[in-house]
């Protein structure tokens, strides 16, 4: 027997309301769920560290003027390094964006933002998008889940969640010695060929010390994320943003069929609408 389809996308969260261009995967996947079946599934790749994947674009209702809004961040390091699955939401934040709100959304939608509660930043995105009625039907897995790590394959390009000064950083794994196998993640202190290391943009990269990890600590780089997803998702169609066109390797995963997903205007700017 064939198996059913596994429609999937991918998305790291992208803003408190989601940017448009994921209102378009997700439309994208049930037009073609209703096509040919199966289950839509999305890969929410919260392990990233980039807080400018959350800037939230709106516009002002009466100027029609553009305004970013983003979450705030209890320090700088959690801001520049933590994945986003632990950055943690300060107190203040939500009422603080609550005020500025009505300048450019609805009641209704101003309703939820208040009534979402979660302490990281990628949980308070997932709440909003469950609360927009966007993921009705849809299995999330994510990245950061330990279960999820632990089955995915192993990949020679990835980052290692670990402690540093107070707070878990998402730190690039450097080896000059290609895929290290699960039971040789340790670093001595001696080593020149394994290290951590967090990137201080330009050419500046901070070395961490060196400290053993686990495969729960582990998520993949843009270009291994294709192989370690499919190793677990098993995925037969997957649906991709104009952006990811560009870098995935698609003869990482040779059995899935690729699809673009619907063009949508303005796919940058925040999706404010409650799905029916």
């Amino acid at each position: 027997m064939t198996a059913a389809p596994v429609i999937c996308f991918g998305q790291q969260p992208c803003g408190f309301f989601p940017k448009r261009f994921l209102a378009a995967k997700i439309q994208t996947a049930r037009r073609l769920q209703k096509e040919i079946g199966g289950e839509i599934v999305f890969f929410y790749h919260d392990s990233d560290h980039d807080p400018r994947e959350t800037k939230t674009l709106l516009r002002h209702r009466k100027t029609n003027e553009r305004a970013l809004l983003n979450f705030a961040f209890e320090n700088k390091l959690q801001r520049k390094f933590s994945p986003l699955y632990l950055k943690r939401i300060p107190a203040g934040w939500q009422d603080k964006t609550g005020l500025q709100l009505p300048n450019y959304i609805e009641h209704p939608l101003i309703e939820i933002f208040k009534k979402t509660s979660a302490g990281n930043v990628a949980d308070f995105c997932l709440e909003m998008y469950r609360r927009l009625n966007l993921l009705e039907g849809i299995r999330v897995e994510r990245s950061s889940d330990p279960v999820f790590r632990r089955a995915a394959c192993e990949v020679n390009e990835f980052y290692v969640d670990v402690p540093h000064e107070g707070e878990v950083v998402r730190a690039r794994f450097q080896s000059g010695t290609g895929i290290l196998p699960v039971q040789d993640y340790r670093l001595e202190a001696c080593s020149t060929t394994h290290r951590l290391v967090l990137h201080e943009g330009g050419n500046s990269f901070v070395t961490l010390p060196a400290t053993d990890f686990t495969k729960e600590q582990i998520s993949p780089t843009r270009d291994t994320r294709l192989r370690w997803m499919q190793s677990v998702l098993h995925c037969t169609h997957y649906i991709a943003g104009a952006g990811e066109q560009a870098y995935l390797h698609r003869e990482d995963a040779p059995e899935i069929n690729f699809l673009t997903r619907d063009t949508i205007d303005r796919s940058d700017e925040a999706y404010t609408e409650i799905c029916a």
